[in-house]
């Protein structure tokens, strides 16, 4: 697919990845406004098109009294400063058919989470909005049944559609990238790779999900060696105090120098 048909990713080229990054979930304006800041100058001097993420509430906790947001409007309001403020789009998953016209009057791109993406209510709301649909595949899905996916959104009139890979399943508590899915999934859409979520360790016996942020930087590597068109990766300036997914994000002081170092890898296969 033609990338510039997505107009937030209108000036990716062949020569360039594209960002989907910022904190899991949005805890506050401040904390939201200062991660964009960062990350807009780090993109901007590396000219990596950039969409803002942040999740406006968080549905799928492992336990009753985990975070699950500050408000629905007052956190879909700060997206929507954080897109005024820097000129740059947003995206947030959504959960319910509900909160796709309530979303989509904020923010550019919706996104449907891993678990939910063999919803086909959720996935058509997404796309009759005329948004972005960024489809994250299932933890139980194979690369070749995302075509599926795919399909309920353009077959909806909507041919603005992702794919984000966040791994596989196996057993209990990891998860496995498969690499030779990138080209499969790109026969249907632009193909992103969510690296932090991929490096996650769920169903923990605290409740609470563990990572590995220590291999951020060679999946990250991994994924840009093998072709995929943009990477996802959640940030934040203080992980181990951020209200979710903190076990498995990139200290945003550390977001520059890996972003630089997979710009010189990226123009290096190009011109292998």
């Amino acid at each position: 697919m033609d990338l510039t048909k997505i107009p937030q990713l209108k000036n990716t080229g062949s020569n360039q990845f594209f960002l989907l990054s910022g904190p899991c979930a949005i805890e506050g304006e401040d904390m939201a406004l200062r991660i964009a800041e960062h990350i807009v100058k780090v993109t901007d001097r590396l000219k990596i098109p950039y969409i803002f993420k942040g999740s406006f509430k968080k549905a799928n906790r492992s336990r009753v009294d985990s975070f699950t947001g500050i408000g629905d409007e007052k956190a879909l309001k700060i997206l929507r400063k954080v897109s005024e403020t820097f000129k740059v789009p947003t995206v947030t998953d959504i959960h319910e058919i509900s909160d796709a016209n309530m979303a989509a009057a904020y923010v550019d791109v919706l996104q449907i989470p891993a678990f939910l993406v063999r919803q086909t209510d959720l996935v058509i709301a997404a796309a009759e909005t005329g948004k972005v649909v960024n489809l994250k595949k299932g933890q139980f899905m194979s690369p070749e049944s995302m075509k599926h996916a795919v399909a309920k959104v353009t077959d909806s009139g909507n041919d603005q559609v992702i794919i984000t890979d966040r791994g596989t399943m196996f057993g209990y508590q990891d998860m496995i990238v498969d690499f030779r899915g990138v080209p499969t999934m790109k026969q249907y859409a632009p193909v992103v790779l969510d690296v932090t979520h991929s490096l996650q360790q769920p169903n923990q016996a605290s409740g609470v999900t563990g990572g590995r942020p220590a291999l951020i930087s060679t999946m990250a590597r991994a994924g840009i060696a093998a072709g995929v068109d943009g990477l996802f990766m959640e940030t934040h300036f203080d992980p181990a105090n951020a209200k979710s997914d903190g076990a498995n994000m990139l200290p945003l002081d550390k977001l520059e120098i890996l972003l630089t170092q997979l710009t010189k890898l990226r123009e290096t296969i190009n011109n292998l």
